[in-house]
């Protein structure tokens, strides 16, 4: 994701970057929120895991990854906030599944495994060091895992000031399409885009040495 970044306009007392490379947009981080104010919005959230239209929602993730991942699995859910729901529906479908975030689930410990899959979901958003975390990610994801992330896109640059996603003070980068094409590219990753707002990569698998 490394590139230059220029101005890209201010909006409601927020500055705001564009990537030239990724053509992410991100916010300056003089004015990324600290912690407290994070804490206190995402304590707002209604995720319960037992609210169907919650799980509808985040099916849009899991059902595609769900396809995609062998019997048995081990992952992480990476962001799960106050009410992981996702991680419950994965264990439902018979994988094991670590939980990580850094204000309701800060047991840094699973950070330093490896998994068959990851997944972010509403999270890439908050990501205040973004090519630090996927990196972060790939380090942590096993040759031919996966990782999910479900975000919503920018689109029209036109919309953005009145956008109810950036609206939120706690979002402070928004992806493209072509963000996560770049970010495959980076890592060597294959790509999905299985539905709006969702994406799917997969980490290459490592090759098989020949017999002499």
């Amino acid at each position: 994701m490394a590139g230059t970044s220029r101005y890209f306009g201010s909006f409601e007392g927020q500055d705001y970057l564009r990537c030239s490379r990724c053509r992410a947009t991100f916010l300056v981080t003089r004015q990324l929120p600290l912690p407290d104010k994070e804490r206190a919005h995402y304590k707002t959230h209604e995720n319960n895991p037992d609210d169907v239209r919650y799980r509808a929602f985040l099916a849009r993730l899991a059902t595609p990854l769900l396809k995609c991942l062998p019997a048995g699995q081990s992952g992480l859910d990476y962001g799960c906030g106050p009410g992981p729901a996702l991680a419950a529906m994965l264990r439902e479908a018979g994988h094991s599944v670590a939980l990580y975030d850094p204000f309701f689930a800060p047991d840094v410990t699973v950070l330093h495994q490896s998994y068959d899959f990851i997944t972010c979901t509403e999270v890439a958003e908050h990501f205040h060091q973004p090519a630090q975390e996927f990196r972060r990610l790939n380090a942590m994801l096993r040759p031919g895992g996966f990782l999910g992330i479900m975000t919503m896109f920018q689109t029209d640059d036109k919309r953005f000031a009145a956008w109810h996603y950036r609206r939120d003070p706690t979002h402070v980068v928004f992806y493209r399409d072509v963000t996560m094409q770049t970010i495959a590219e980076d890592f060597d990753w294959k790509l999905q885009l299985p539905a709006p707002n969702v994406v799917i990569f997969q980490k290459r698998a490592e090759r098989q040495s020949r017999p002499s």
